[in-house]
């Protein structure tokens, strides 16, 4: 079937069921919804059977509504209409919530129902970001997945919206939250203010004041303080701070100047602010004094297992960032375990350098080689570690070089449903060391042909052709049982042995030192970050503003050269680790 995929951003859900669809043998194609003219016109030079929107913040024009069956998934259940359908759940706490595929009408979110599903939500507050990449991008594929079935049915005719039953209380038509609607005060319980940023998270944030300063608030996590000022910031740690509420304590992490600026580390943009404010860091390799504790990196071992956990927020890696990482890194390695797993976020496991703090930076471009050559030292000590099996898991999405990022490691293991990214956009050559291992896991013709192509890869796409090496469930959960299992299996010693015999061979085996990779990128590196050669400057900020896109860019096009299709059931090819030449 050919489906076009009508979205105002393709984004991770987009792209998940872009994966997918194309996976399952139909010709899938994207039109960006920069305006009515521009969707009207991609409709007609596409010819779809079937329209989805999968991620739509504009109107469908009715010239495309009333020609050709448009499909509207809606986060919300059955019975639920507005576009702040997930805030609403969030901020009310609902027990349980759903997504709805719906034909697109005149009046949004009324079409007839041609898909629903619904799950129940934790008691408590999730970030609205990490409902709406679990749950919410779950429960929405399914009913994409069973839209495309319908519709490959003639005799099929959804279901009237009145006639659909309502299955979760409180499922209504509701309008656009606004910051009124999210207010609140930091004399107010802990729990409340949680719920009130979270759900704004990661946009639009809360509106409130820190250190005298009008700010929207982000990433926020219950502290263990007590005792403060309500509003008062008590501390700051690895670029978050401490404030004070009704009956304890907030970790606020990100913040966003209500004055048009970006969203940065809460201490980056409090600055001179928090003259005098104490820092509390975290000795690397302590037990977590709670789990609830604010804390960017957790080292924990298992018997012969080491876990070194890492979250970023939205997966963004500062200077500082990866200076954390990589003492652990180095900590974890210091440690007589057989195995070390590197497990990244459930959000996201890395999406590479923090394009906002270098864009906010006075010295963007010095910035940027600071970044890069700070990430780049985390991949060294992957890929050079030969005392511990390396196991990176890959738990969430990835792009650009935090796809790159875990590629040195033994063994690749992704969650069932992410998504990855394996190419530089930005105006960047990239680094991350990754002429050296990508093309030693898929091959160099497949390894240029990623970095060109610049498409999603689905975890399972990604095994087919060798860029990770096992897939683990779905369930977050379950996923953590089965690396569990992975790990223990890694750790036999015999098996553990051989691995590192072999990696450590292989290093001392190379023709070109690991060290002239990376300075060839670099040297590349250097000439889009300082003489801005292919458009690092203006492509950067207009990510970080969220300026809208000029067009829909050719490659995602509906296109008899974009719709080559992929064999579900494609045999996954052997990794491969040539000695790969320079000018791969």
């Amino acid at each position: 079937m050919r489906i076009l995929l009508l979205v105002t951003a393709f984004n991770g859900l987009s792209q998940r069921a872009w994966c997918a669809l194309r996976e399952a043998g139909h010709d899938v194609g994207v039109q960006l919804a920069t305006s009515a003219s521009d969707m009207i016109d991609g409709v007609r030079a596409t010819d779809p059977e079937l329209i989805l929107c999968p991620f739509l913040k504009d109107r469908v024009p009715a010239e495309i509504w009333k020609k050709r069956r448009t499909v509207i998934i809606h986060p919300g259940p059955v019975g639920d209409r507005g576009p702040s359908s997930l805030d609403w759940a969030i901020a009310e706490g609902a027990r349980s919530w759903g997504v709805t595929a719906l034909q697109a009408v005149e009046e949004m979110d009324a079409g007839p129902i041609w898909a629903t599903r619904t799950f129940p939500l934790p008691a408590a507050a999730p970030r609205k970001s990490s409902l709406y990449n679990g749950p919410v991008a779950d429960a929405a594929l399914e009913c994409v997945l069973e839209t495309v079935a319908k519709a490959a049915d003639p005799a099929f005719k959804p279901v009237p919206a009145d006639a659909a039953p309502t299955e979760l209380p409180g499922a209504r038509p509701r309008p656009l939250m606004k910051q009124d609607d999210r207010v609140f005060d930091w004399s107010d319980a802990t729990e409340r203010i949680l719920r009130k940023i979270r759900a704004a998270d990661g946009a639009p944030g809360v509106r409130t004041e820190l250190a005298g300063q009008p700010v929207f608030a982000y990433d926020a996590t219950a502290g263990l303080a007590r005792g403060g000022r309500p509003g008062t910031v008590l501390g700051r740690r690895q670029g978050a701070v401490l404030v004070g509420t009704g009956d304890g304590s907030l970790w606020v992490g990100h913040l966003r100047d209500t004055e048009g600026g970006i969203k940065l580390p809460a201490t980056t943009l409090l600055g001179s602010r928090l003259r005098g404010v104490p820092n509390s860091p975290v000795p690397i390799g302590t037990e977590p004094e709670s789990p609830v504790s604010y804390r960017q990196v957790r080292y924990r071992r298992t018997g012969r297992i080491g876990w070194l956990a890492f979250d970023f927020y939205n997966g963004a890696m500062a200077p500082g960032h990866c200076r954390r990482l990589l003492a652990a890194l180095r900590h974890a390695v210091a440690q007589n375990t057989d195995v070390l797993v590197l497990r990244g976020g459930t959000d996201a496991f890395s999406n590479g350098i923090h394009l906002n703090v270098i864009d906010a930076s006075s010295d963007p471009a010095g910035s940027a080689w600071a970044n890069i050559r700070a990430i780049n030292d985390v991949c060294r000590e992957i890929i050079t570690c030969t005392k511990q099996v390396v196991v990176a898991a890959y738990a969430g999405s990835a792009g650009a070089g935090g796809v790159m990022l875990g590629l040195g490691a033994d063994v690749v293991a992704a969650r069932a449903g992410i998504v990855l990214n394996p190419y530089y956009e930005m105006g960047l050559f990239g680094s991350e060391l990754h002429t050296f291992t990508l093309p030693r896991r898929v091959g160099a013709d497949q390894a240029q042909q990623l970095v060109d192509d610049k498409l999603p890869v689905s975890a399972e796409q990604a095994a087919r052709i060798g860029l990770v090496d096992e897939v683990g469930p779905r369930h977050p959960d379950a996923y953590t049982e089965w690396l569990t299992a992975l790990a223990e299996r890694e750790s036999e010693p015999r098996t553990a042995r051989r691995r590192r015999q072999a990696k450590a061979r292989r290093l001392a085996g190379e023709r070109v030192p690991l060290e002239v990779y990376e300075a060839r990128e670099l040297a590349e590196m250097s000439r889009d970050m300082f003489g801005d050669r292919n458009g690092f400057i203006a492509a950067r900020h207009a990510f970080v503003t969220k300026a809208p896109p000029a067009g829909t860019p050719e490659r995602l096009r509906l296109t008899p050269a974009n719709v080559s299709r992929i064999a579900p059931k494609e045999k996954r090819k052997p990794a491969v680790r040539p000695a790969v030449p320079l000018s791969a």
